[in-house]
């Protein structure tokens, strides 16, 4: 196979911005043990930093790539197994600019209003696409809970952050109703249709984003009131946990790949609810229980991010495109 020709076919897709994304949930998480006291922000700042190396160099790569393949952008949105993937692009850099709001608040509050109208616009023109070209049950996945769930819920986050409080409520809502709308259709093809294909099997972990994702959203937008809503969120959150215990034998015994960085996000978005509760609750040696919850999270993303340099090293991490 000559240069050219491997150029034809080794290529960046859009579920490869799931490294970004990891990195910028653990940076999250970094950032709200820095918030509660009990971690230097410092940390969070370096993953900040990185996860935005890996994000531009990435979309440098994709956004030259996709208009020479068939169909250009039409097809890679329309893309029934890739294309909600699309969606994190914007997401990443939403997260992004919340990490920035820290140091210069008007960069990283217009940054992240640009990004946060980016991700709403996708994410409607997508389930309009839905709607309009039909859905193959077959094919459908948790990562179709990307762009309007985990797009609305951290818009909701940012937004609140921003000091936006009617956006915020109104990202929310986006991001709670497509997600109680969406996990439907979701669960109903996962009990009674078969098994995911080995290589859509890690997105079994997005689901465990949305509850938490929404108790942080909700946390956000009440400035950190608990109640009953709160709770139940924690109790959902707590059970889509507890299924991924179970799933671990799936996953097991799957070969390692790209799709592999759908576990990090959603792990560091429980990994901060946790957080938040364990400051709430204060348990004794409280500092000790954060602690462990931070450290698994990191030594977990870090062995990914090693397992993806060695096999970056080893030309077999790229995915092959036809």
């Amino acid at each position: 196979m000559n240069a050219r020709t491997s150029e034809q076919h080794v290529g960046i897709t859009p579920n490869l911005f799931g490294i970004a994304y990891g990195l910028t949930g653990l940076a999250g998480c970094w950032g709200y043990a820095a918030m509660l006291r009990l971690a230097p922000a410092v940390v969070s700042d370096f993953l900040c930093l990185l996860a935005a190396v890996v994000w531009f160099t990435l979309l440098a790569g994709y956004v030259t790539q996709v208009p020479r393949r068939p169909g250009g952008w039409h097809a890679e949105l329309a893309d029934p197994v890739l294309g909600p993937f699309v969606a994190l692009i914007p997401i990443v850099a939403m997260l992004l600019s919340i990490g920035l709001m820290r140091h210069d608040r008007p960069a990283g509050q217009w940054l992240f209003g640009v990004f946060a109208a980016v991700t709403i616009l996708l994410a409607g023109w997508m389930t309009g696409q839905w709607v309009a070209g039909g859905l193959d049950l077959n094919k459908l996945h948790p990562g179709y809970v990307l762009p309007a769930v985990a797009g609305g819920l951290i818009a909701a986050i940012g937004a609140a952050l921003a000091g936006w409080p009617g956006p915020a409520r109104v990202f929310f809502g986006i991001g709670l109703v497509s997600w109680l709308v969406i996990e439907s259709m979701i669960l109903a093809r996962l009990y009674f249709r078969p098994p995911l294909p080995p290589q859509l099997q890690p997105t079994l972990a997005i689901a465990a984003a949305p509850p938490a994702l929404a108790g942080l959203a909700y946390l956000a937008v009440n400035h950190g009131r608990v109640d009953a809503v709160a709770f139940g969120l924690a109790g959902y959150t707590l059970l889509a946990a507890l299924i991924q215990l179970r799933l671990f034998g799936v996953y097991r015994h799957l070969h390692f790949s790209a799709g592999f960085w759908a576990y990090a996000f959603p792990y560091a978005a429980v990994a901060t609810f946790a957080l938040h509760w364990i400051s709430y609750a204060h348990p004794p040696g409280y500092r000790i229980w954060a602690w462990i919850v931070i450290l698994a999270l990191t030594v977990f993303i870090g062995a990914l991010a090693v397992r993806t340099t060695t096999a970056l090293a080893r030309h077999r991490f790229l995915p092959q495109l036809h």
